[in-house]
């Protein structure tokens, strides 16, 4: 179990902590694996050298777009999904990071959501 139960007593300091660090590694799990299959796309279908591969991956992935002009259409299609993606995987990344941050706030203040 992740979490504990809202009759339980909240987690101890060093309880969250080592939660906040498994739920930091499966977000730069996801992070990472999405960097491999930018760097893989680039690599294969516009011909980079891994290192422009790895930069254009990167910077998909911050947000701030590609760094090489795209040569052919399936790297720009490729280009296309793989930024739409990067946006998913920004928000998927951040609501792992807060998800137990979230829960400790909703624990500690007794907040319950009522049943419509």
């Amino acid at each position: 179990m992740f979490f504990e139960h809202h009759k339980q007593p909240i987690a101890t300091q060093a309880e969250f902590a080592q939660r906040m660090v498994r739920f930091g590694m499966l977000a730069a799990g996801i992070i990472l694996f999405s960097l491999g299959i930018g760097i893989v796309g680039y690599h294969y279908l516009e011909s980079l050298s891994w290192i422009d591969s790895l930069l254009n991956a990167s910077m998909i992935l911050g947000g701030m777009g590609p760094v090489n002009t795209l040569q052919t259409n399936a790297g720009k299609i490729f280009a296309s999904f793989y930024a739409l993606y990067s946006g998913i995987v920004l928000l998927a990344s951040v609501g792992v990071l807060a998800t137990p941050v979230f829960h400790r706030f909703m624990h500690r203040f007794h907040l319950e959501l009522e049943d419509d």
